[in-house]
Order: structure tokens, then C-alpha cells, then sequence
């Protein structure tokens, strides 16, 4: 259609023309405004329009297009050229009444009062949003400054460190570090968290918790987990006034206490290979052996024995279980969690029981059936079943065992035979260890007696375990009146 003698407007229904690929109808003496439908045609490629009278702007829908050549050269076009469309520079000569603002052949375009006004408004949304934004950083860096003195003045007024040995850390790495992305456990008497100090030393902070306060799930910080206004509570100060005077290899160290009338603080040993539980019952039960069985047991063992023999004054643990024997890098054992240990005072050359009640589920000695005075027999019978664990690998609860059963009835139930003994070891527990295994049984059994005047002390477990080596397999029978006797399996 080029060079035709063309004139008048170009229709607007050549938008219909969907299939339309190439519209050349230059040098012809086409008038008006260029339709704003040749925009629609999704297939067009070259749209040639020089040498018209084509007049009005360059409608904005030309910029949908993909074309591989535009030219609208030598028409009567004015306003300005869509930014969009710019790069074809050379399609525009010969329009005098074009302006752009980034073709440098054209004139720059004018802004209208309007526009003027838009940029004025523009600019003053931009000065406020500015000054909203920094008057919020101030303020809340103000917040931080003033968080900041309080903490450091709580620190330094409020809070009290005791420590029980030598230590390469303040208060302040302690405080620091309580908070949520650190929690590492929960346990009846507080939470456990992790704390790395800047020399990697690793350390276990236990929170101690008041037995009235709200379990807290969601922290931000260390000052709310610690503002609960729990105070220095008799339990708390026993247990620090119990450990501050305790050493022992298989007793978890103390390094200090750190106390505020809002929060009690103790700050242990860390031990990276966890607990008994998680190596007995976990993903990683394969790696414990025997040999390493035994010692764990040995070491607990001389833990709590050093509890009711060696202090000046017996201490109870009281939730004695897998779970609060934790393993060092040499996985050799140490007793944990003495939130609940109360000291036995002597009374008449005697022992005085104790009247509060704990422990958990699986561990607890029958008499808390019908007493709530315990001893130091109830600790022995929780290391009892913790011994069965030890030699089973099961926990103190299955299914297995049947309705309102624990492990102490299932073992009982599973020594008719030499067998059916052997039946209920640990197949992880190598064939050459089976008959020493049993060994450890019959102080298990011995320290889970229903009785606990037929219960052995920690110091006779003791001997015991270290007696333990391979012997002829005897059998044990459990009387109804819960004696133990032991006898010859023929």
C-alpha cells in the first residue's frame, strides 16, 4: 500500500486485522491520529507510516508491540514519544512538534502545571516518609539505649555469682546467652540451655523454674525468660548449698550460681554426647557395646553411692532415670539434675525420711504407692531399672509389656529358664558378653526388690557391678512375698 495517493484517517477497525504481519502505507497523504488499535495486533512486525500527514500523539499502545521496524518519519506528529519506543530514534525525524527526554535530537519535553504539581507532591510524600522513617529509628534506638542501661544496671545492682571454681566468664556471657535459639531441654525443675563462650568453652545453664510458674514457649530475649519474678526459693538455694560442696567424677560439675530476686541461675559442665536414654533408645543405640554398658553402669553407680556414703550429709536424687545420666566426649557417665534433691538430716543417730514425692513414671519405687516417705532406697530401686535398661535396651515402658506393666514385672515375668533369660538381652550385646549381662541383671533385680528393706545400698551396687565377671548363668526367682533368691539353673 505504499505510494497509493491514500488519504483520510486509517481506520480504527484495522485493529481487527489480527493476522496482519507487516503495514507499510508510506508516501501516501494519510491525515488524523494513528489508531491507538495497532497496538492489538499481536503478530504485526513492521509498521511503516513515513511520509503522511498523520498528525496527534504517538499512541502509547505502540510499545506492546515487538516490531522489528518502526517508522513514523515526515508526518505532522507532536507531544512526546513514549519512553518505551526511544530506542528507535531514527523513526521519528522530520516530526517538529515531537519532544523527548532522552532522544537528544528532539527537544526536551515540557512539564505541564499538572505534572509540576504531581512532582511537588511527589517530592513532599518523599520528605515525609523520610522524616517518619528516621524519627522510628530514633526512637527505637532510644528504646535499645534505655533497655540497654537497665540491663546493665539490673546486672550490676541485682544479680549475685557464686562461684564453686575457676572460672573464664562473667555474669553477663551467662545472661546473654538465655534464650530461646539456645534451649536445648526442659525438665520438671527448669529449662537447659547451651551457652557458648567466646573461646568455645561450652557450658549447660539450667533455669530454674518456681513449681507455681507458667511453662514459657515463646522468647524474644534473655530479659523476659528472665523476669519472673521467681526469686531465690528454698529449693533452689538447697540444691546450690547441696552441689557447691560435691565433687566427684560421675557427678556433674557445678561452676557457679547466678541469682537475682527475678531468676535463679545454674551454670554446669557441658556434655556433648547427651544422655543414656538418647544412646539407648535413640538413633545411635548401635555404638554402645557392653564394655561401654558396664562402665556407664560402674560410674553411675559410684555417682550415687558417693551421694548416700561419701557427702557429709546423704542426698537423695530423687528422679534418678537414663535421662539424667549423662555421657561425656569418653562417653564415662556423670549423675545430673539435682533440682529435686533434698539433704537427709540426722536425727538420733538415725535417718529421717523425707515427705515430698517425685521422680518419673517407669523409675518410681512401688512404696510411693502407699508412703510418701522415701529414702535412699528409692534412688537404688530407679538405678535398678535403669540397670534393666542397660541389659535389655528397652525402655522402662512398651507396649510390649502389657496394660499398667513396666520392664521390673516384664524381667520378673521372663525368668523360668536359663533361656528364656537370655531371651530378654539386648541382641546388640555380643554373644561373648550375654552371660556377663545377666550378671548386671541380678543386681538389677536385687535393686528393684518390692521391699525396700530388701534393697541393697549403693555401696554393695557398687561392689557388685565390680564383681561382675563371666560366671556359670544362675537363675532368680522372685518369692510372692518379693524376696529375692537365687539359685542354680540345672
Amino acid at each position: 500500500m505504499q505510494s497509493n495517493g491514500f488519504s483520510d484517517n486509517i481506520p480504527d477497525s484495522i485493529g481487527s486485522c489480527s493476522m496482519l504481519s507487516d503495514l507499510n502505507m508510506a508516501q501516501n497523504s494519510l491525515s488524523g491520529e494513528i489508531p491507538h488499535t495497532l497496538g492489538s495486533l499481536p503478530t504485526l512486525n513492521a509498521l511503516n507510516l513515513s511520509d503522511n500527514k498523520l498528525s496527534g500523539r504517538i499512541p502509547e499502545s505502540l510499545s506492546f508491540l515487538r516490531l522489528s521496524l518502526l517508522d513514523l518519519s515526515n508526518n505532522r506528529l507532536s507531544g512526546r514519544v513514549p519512553l518505551s519506543l526511544s530506542s528507535y530514534n531514527g523513526s521519528f525525524n522530520g516530526n517538529p512538534g515531537l519532544c523527548s527526554m532522552t532522544i537528544k535530537s528532539f527537544n526536551r519535553c515540557m512539564d505541564s502545571p499538572g505534572s509540576h504539581r504531581d512532582t511537588r507532591i511527589f517530592v513532599l510524600c518523599i520528605v515525609f516518609g523520610s522524616l517518619i522513617l528516621i524519627a522510628s529509628l530514633l526512637f527505637f534506638l532510644y528504646l535499645k539505649k534505655t533497655e540497654k542501661k537497665e540491663r546493665r544496671t539490673l546486672r550490676h545492682e541485682s544479680w549475685s555469682i557464686k562461684s564453686f571454681r575457676r572460672m573464664s566468664f562473667t555474669e553477663d556471657d551467662i545472661i546473654d546467652s538465655i534464650k530461646e535459639e539456645n534451649l536445648i531441654g526442659r525438665g520438671g525443675c527448669g529449662d537447659v540451655y547451651r551457652v557458648v563462650l567466646g573461646d568455645g568453652k561450652e557450658l549447660a545453664v539450667k533455669h530454674i523454674r518456681s513449681s507455681n510458674s507458667d511453662d514459657k514457649k515463646n522468647f524474644s530475649s534473655a530479659m523476659p525468660i528472665l523476669n519472673e519474678k521467681e526469686g531465690r526459693s528454698k529449693e533452689f538455694e538447697t540444691e546450690v548449698q547441696t552441689l557447691s560442696s560435691i565433687r566427684h567424677l560421675n557427678v556433674v560439675k557445678l561452676y557457679c550460681s547466678i541469682t537475682s530476686d527475678d531468676s535463679s541461675l545454674l551454670v554446669y559442665e557441658y556434655l556433648p554426647n547427651g544422655s543414656l536414654w538418647d544412646k539407648l533408645h535413640l538413633c545411635k543405640k548401635s555404638n554402645l557395646g557392653w564394655e561401654t554398658r558396664y562402665d556407664v553402669a560402674l560410674g553411675a553407680a559410684k555417682g550415687l553411692e558417693y551421694l548416700h556414703h561419701g557427702y557429709e550429709r546423704p542426698v537423695i536424687h530423687r528422679d534418678v532415670k537414663s535421662s539424667n545420666i549423662l555421657l561425656d566426649e569418653f562417653f564415662k557417665p556423670r549423675i545430673a539434675d539435682f533440682g529435686l534433691a533434698k539433704i537427709l538430716q540426722a536425727n538420733n543417730g538415725g535417718l529421717d525420711s523425707t515427705h515430698v514425692v517425685a521422680g518419673t513414671y517407669g523409675y518410681i519405687a512401688p512404696e510411693y504407692g502407699y508412703s510418701s516417705k522415701v529414702n535412699e532406697k528409692c534412688d537404688v530401686y530407679s538405678f535398678g531399672v535403669v540397670l534393666m535398661e542397660l541389659v535389655t535396651g528397652k525402655k522402662p515402658i512398651e507396649a510390649e509389656f502389657g496394660e499398667s506393666k513396666d520392664i521390673v514385672n516384664w524381667v520378673s515375668n521372663n525368668l523360668k529358664s536359663k533361656e528364656s533369660v537370655m531371651e530378654i538381652v539386648d541382641k546388640k550385646i555380643g554373644e561373648m558378653y550375654r552371660e556377663d549381662a545377666i550378671k548386671m541383671l541380678r543386681v538389677a533385680i536385687l535393686c528393684t526388690a518390692r521391699l525396700p528393706g530388701n534393697r541393697p545400698t549403693m555401696r554393695s551396687v557398687v561392689q557388685m557391678i565390680e564383681d561382675a565377671e563371666p560366671c556359670r548363668l544362675m537363675g532368680i526367682v522372685i518369692s510372692k512375698e518379693s524376696d529375692v533368691k537365687v539359685k542354680e539353673i540345672s
